[in-house]
């Protein structure tokens, strides 16, 4: 069998992509005009100078019933599909460079692929998305809403009364705005105490809880807690960043137990409090210690960087995205899709995760090489999966209340936003692909 012939017969056991309604059929040689060139090619390495639209174009075209490939490893993750007009129009418009290929183009990269650590996921379906955030939340105060913007990628936004109706269900991809499910509102009394944002946010969660049922805000938000550990076990994508990270696994292990609700009245829980709390229940941590004391701006020793705790508080770094095997760990080797491998760290009220306080079973996606804590880490929940990224803005790394937001058009390339939208798109990819 010829090389050509081959690539041929790979190509179509890889993937067969076609156009929205075309029949079958083999591949046609075209000529080295842009216009008889049937593929493009999204380039995702730094010849791509607006990588975080490209996620955009991929989801709206995706969202319009095309399919694509996310070209694990090969040029930074980037994406191949066939050519149509409106996705051409779109990704022109946004300022997203592409590239037209013909199939001898194409089997060129599948014979790359097909030799090297790389590998092509079909992406089938846009994943309907969410993010749980308090309806007096601005936008600029979460990263992801920043990045769900900039893209323009389509998305709801649901809170306490949602989720405990159950509306979850209508979704496959959750994002947790910088939520303290705690029930501590971040221990922002400490700082911001007399703020009108605070009230405001005080306020509105007493009258939910209240409108609920619930004795105070803190078993309020237990129980959102367990819904989303339910979304997750029934098959959905989580993503959380920074406070929800932790206090999200926190409530999980206080289920049942009067140690976060102690707090509700200024009382903190007794010494006791830690032996009472059940990391059996939780998807991501465990045997976590809190911090008791009301006066101490922090949850847990979940944190490695402590950074509202000025005796522990520790100093950013940078920390390096692992490099996994595209063909062996698919569903770790999309979430680290990036032009760059070492990464500027920025602090978050949860900014890392201590490595001894993960749970067996745990994907560690980046760590601080060196360092006792990790960065971002992803794992299973039943038929689902969960994604935590450690800090509060990856192009803000000192981020404080009330500081302007981010303007991603001065950051188009930016790594840590890359990783954000990756999980956007993890959803969409064919489950049989993932192996992990």
């Amino acid at each position: 069998m010829k090389r050509r012939d081959f690539l041929a017969a790979v190509a179509g056991g890889v993937v067969g992509l076609g156009r929205k309604g075309a029949g079958g059929g083999g591949l046609i040689r075209l000529g080295r005009d842009d216009s008889m060139a049937g593929w493009m090619l999204i380039p995702m390495d730094a010849s791509q100078p607006q990588q975080l639209k490209a996620y955009g174009v991929i989801f709206r075209s995706l969202k319009a019933g095309w399919k694509t490939e996310w070209l694990l490893n090969y040029r930074a993750g980037s994406f191949l599909l066939e050519r149509d007009a409106r996705t051409e129009r779109d990704a022109a418009l946004v300022g997203v460079s592409a590239q037209f290929l013909t199939d001898s183009d194409v089997l060129d990269i599948r014979g790359q692929i097909a030799s090297g650590n790389m590998e092509a996921i079909p992406l089938e379906k846009a994943p309907k998305v969410a993010v749980y955030q308090s309806p007096s939340a601005q936008p600029w105060d979460d990263a992801v809403r920043i990045a769900l913007a900039y893209a323009d990628i389509e998305h709801d936004k649901l809170w306490d009364a949602e989720v405990l109706g159950g509306q979850l269900k209508n979704y496959e991809w959750l994002h947790l705005h910088h939520e303290d499910f705690t029930g501590q509102y971040s221990k922002f009394y400490l700082t911001y105490s007399g703020s009108p944002w605070l009230a405001d946010a005080v306020q509105r969660n007493t009258q939910m809880a209240k409108q609920w049922g619930f004795a105070n805000v803190a078993e309020l938000k237990k129980q959102v807690a367990r819904r989303i550990r339910t979304f997750v076990e029934n098959g959905g994508f989580l993503f959380a960043m920074c406070t929800a990270t932790e206090t999200l696994e926190i409530a999980l292990a206080a289920e049942g137990v009067d140690v976060a609700a102690a707090y509700a009245d200024g009382t903190p829980p007794d010494a006791a409090a830690n032996a009472k709390l059940r990391w059996d229940r939780t998807m991501a941590f465990q045997n976590g210690h809190l911090e008791l004391s009301p006066a101490i701006a922090s949850f847990s020793d979940i944190d490695g960087h402590q950074v509202n705790n000025t005796p522990l508080r520790q100093q950013l770094g940078a920390f390096k995205l692992f490099n996994f095997s595209a063909k062996i760990d698919p569903v770790p080797a999309m979430l680290v899709q990036c032009h760059r491998q070492i990464i500027p760290d920025f602090y978050g009220l949860t900014t890392s995760f201590i490595q001894s306080r993960l749970k067996p079973g745990v994907t560690v996606l980046a760590d601080e090489p060196g360092a006792p804590w990790v960065k971002y880490i992803h794992g299973d929940y039943g038929k689902g999966t969960w994604t935590f990224l450690g800090g509060h803005d990856p192009e803000d790394p000192q981020h404080q209340v009330g500081d302007p937001a981010t303007d991603l058009t001065l950051h188009p390339q930016s790594p840590g936003y890359r990783l954000i939208l990756n999980n956007v798109l993890f959803p969409a990819a064919k489950k049989r692909e993932l192996k992990t």
